[in-house]
């Protein structure tokens, strides 16, 4: 019974231990004098499903590779959400539901009243493909902070950010990382170095320094906020 249940272990193995010591004898016998890699070989032991499914597999080695890769790339968004939050909540557009609604393309002005209650006149448009034709690389922000009111965006506005935008103008907001932590401000070139400002003048700009370690997360491409009652 244990011969039997050792020959089914052996099976799944990806490399049974004969193989990987004659490997390691006939790398050490080509490699000697030459400097060590960076790569490291592997083994391990795999239940009866396991072996099955990779075994199904045309390529083992590159599947494994990508599994393992995909989960660091998950790992990593992870920690990058967590730290997002400074700004405040996070979503990306890729979890929200498509919605629409009628759009009615006519000017509106503070003047006489223009009806709008004729269906034939209106259209309707996916929102979140308006506002977000990166839909993909789009992320909703509840901002937290009032370092950008005079730029429109109060404590508690949604803000639609665009990843794949990194190099923002001087009149842009963008979401910046400056040494792990991040910002919502614009950016600009002063005398050859980069600031970030705000638009608030009770909060002071930031020069970034040749130690500092920063990047353009994403650039706004959309402020949503409720009516201000005054």
């Amino acid at each position: 019974m244990n011969n039997q249940k050792n020959k089914t272990m052996s099976q799944v193995d990806i490399q049974s231990e004969n193989q990987l010591n004659k490997s390691e004898e006939a790398v050490n016998v080509r490699g000697a004098g030459r400097p060590k890699g960076t790569s490291k070989l592997y083994a391990f032991r795999a239940d009866k499903e396991v072996a099955a499914y990779l075994d199904s597999q045309e390529n083992k080695t590159d599947f494994i590779k990508q599994c393992i890769t995909q989960q660091m790339e998950a790992v990593k968004h992870r920690k990058e959400d967590e730290v997002l939050m400074q700004l405040g909540e996070v979503m990306p557009t890729s979890r929200i539901k498509p919605m629409t609604l009628p759009f009615f393309d006519v000017k509106v002005v503070a003047g006489f009243p223009i009806p709008l209650n004729n269906d034939e006149q209106a259209q309707n448009i996916e929102v979140l493909k308006m506002l977000c034709p990166h839909p993909d690389s789009s992320y909703l922000i509840r901002v937290q902070g009032r370092s950008m009111i005079e730029a429109g965006v109060n404590d508690g506005d949604i803000i639609i950010v665009d990843k794949s935008e990194r190099n923002p103008t001087e009149k842009q907001i963008a979401v910046c990382e400056l040494n792990g932590e991040y910002t919502l401000k614009r950016v600009r070139k002063k005398d050859g170095n980069v600031w970030l400002v705000p638009a608030n003048p009770e909060y002071p700009e930031i020069e970034v320094t040749d130690g500092d370690d920063f990047s353009v997360w994403g650039v706004v491409t959309y402020i949503i906020h409720k009516p201000v009652y005054k």
